[in-house]
């Protein structure tokens, strides 16, 4: 196996091509929407040959060793063609080209309508993606699907839950909070105590925002085919950002940018007391926040309405073929493996944050106890977060774009009298006009 890393020109032309409703023609050819068969897939394992996987997750280096010790003939070669936007624009400029596309490539969940609607991505049906319907949770399983077709494999997933600082909570005898409403009292309550302490961190985050409308019981987005809805004037939309408007107008979010050195340092000394982020985060606090181990501990993620159970994801990806790969059944043989039965639990063993129900119910990993959050058994939390998650939620097939100007919109409730209603519809009202522009028929 070989692991390389790569950097490419990102060339605005390619990058149209590929968001436009044009791209269903860009880099494509007749024998693309050929379908192989679970037979076609076990003849090229018995074939062998190379498989070249873009992807940046740290997991799939052991999973792709142990893929090639099972079946010798194969060899993958992992390129890490950058993170995220940086690896999607190479993406599309490879299948604008019509060479250089990787065989397998890891796609977030938000970002992988944009390849679908496109027409970049295979439909995994035919190999044998139909026989894992029920593997995997209920979000990163929507997440891949469309309509009839499997666009991906889910690779992890990222269910909601609260991290907070028990330390801090216990020092001012606050009760961590299980409703959105006590979460409130709770952030006056920590400032109140000491100012210095913020009940969160928040500068306008996409994935965030949306996880918690999400959450929330939102639905903004709707697509069938290439007809677009896009609403944040819904019942869900208005619980969060009535709720998370408080807490803006009574500065008590911190400031600061996630993953920022700021951000450490409060997660560090308490400044900044909980986090809602998704379950993925346990080995970020293990690496970033060392001196802090102990203090800390999880939570269910609060409730909108007391007593409920609804969840979230927050972060995530995939893996899927793009059309252009060269050998398509070689590369569902590799996502298939790293995604489901051994190679899935391979990688839980690294560090991955499950998407299948197996691993999430398995005892061992129940039993997982983690010394970070005092030995606490948070993947009991994590789990029962993964089965809560909400139903039928969808991105946009251009959420990417519309994730860059976030900032420009709804980000203006951070800095200025705009409120987060009025930045939410100066998204939306950006995430129509450009849809429309791209040939999506949009709120019509």
């Amino acid at each position: 196996m070989r692991t390389l890393t790569t950097r490419r020109v990102l060339g605005a032309l390619a990058v149209g091509c590929a968001l436009t409703l044009g791209a269903t023609a860009c880099g494509s050819s007749p024998e693309d929407s050929a379908q192989g068969s679970p037979e076609d897939v076990k003849s090229a394992l018995e074939k062998g040959g190379k498989v070249t996987v873009w992807a940046w997750e740290p997991t799939l280096k052991k999973a792709a060793e142990n893929f090639e010790k099972k079946y010798p003939k194969v060899d993958v070669e992992l390129v890490n063609a950058g993170t995220g936007d940086k690896q999607y624009t190479a993406l599309q400029n490879a299948v604008a080209a019509g060479s250089g596309a990787p065989d397998v490539a890891q796609i977030e969940y938000y970002a992988l309508g944009q390849f679908a609607i496109g027409k970049t991505v295979a439909d995994l049906s035919g190999y044998g993606a139909t026989t894992h319907d029920e593997a995997f949770t209920p979000g990163p399983w929507n997440a891949v699907t469309q309509d009839e077709a499997i666009y991906a494999l889910p690779m992890d997933s990222g269910p909601m839950a609260l991290f907070y600082n028990k330390k801090v909570f216990d020092k001012h005898g606050i009760k961590v909070p299980t409703t959105w409403d006590e979460y409130v009292e709770a952030a006056r309550a920590l400032h109140k105590a000491d100012p210095k302490i913020s009940i969160t961190n928040d500068t306008g985050d996409a994935g965030a925002t949306t996880s918690l409308i999400w959450q929330a019981g939102g639905r903004p987005y709707k697509t069938q085919g290439t007809d677009v809805a896009i609403d944040f004037g819904d019942e869900g939309t208005k619980k969060y950002t009535d709720t998370w408007q408080k807490l803006l107008d009574e500065e008590l979010v911190a400031p600061i940018s996630s993953w920022s050195d700021a951000w450490y340092k409060g997660l560090a000394d308490g400044s900044i007391a909980t986090l809602a982020i998704g379950a993925w985060m346990p080995a970020n606090f293990t690496s970033g926040v060392p001196s802090a181990s102990g203090d800390w501990r999880v939570a269910p993620l609060p409730q909108w309405t007391a007593g409920a159970t609804e969840s979230a994801e927050n972060g995530g990806s995939s893996l899927a073929v793009p059309k252009a790969a060269r050998n398509k059944e070689l590369a569902y043989a590799f996502a298939e493996y790293v995604t489901t039965g051994e190679g899935a639990s391979a990688r839980v063993a690294e560090g991955a944050f499950p998407a299948t129900r197996a691993d999430l119910q398995s005892k061992k990993f129940l039993d997982t106890e983690f010394p970070y959050f005092g030995g606490q058994k948070a993947n009991e939390i994590f789990s029962e977060s993964a089965r809560n998650v909400g139903t039928d939620w969808s991105y946009l097939p251009y959420q990417v774009y519309a994730n860059s100007v976030f900032n420009d919109t709804v980000g203006k409730a951070y800095v200025s009298p705009v409120t987060l209603a009025e930045g939410l519809n100066s998204w939306q009202q950006a995430g129509v006009k450009y849809g429309a522009d791209q040939g999506f028929t949009v709120n019509k």
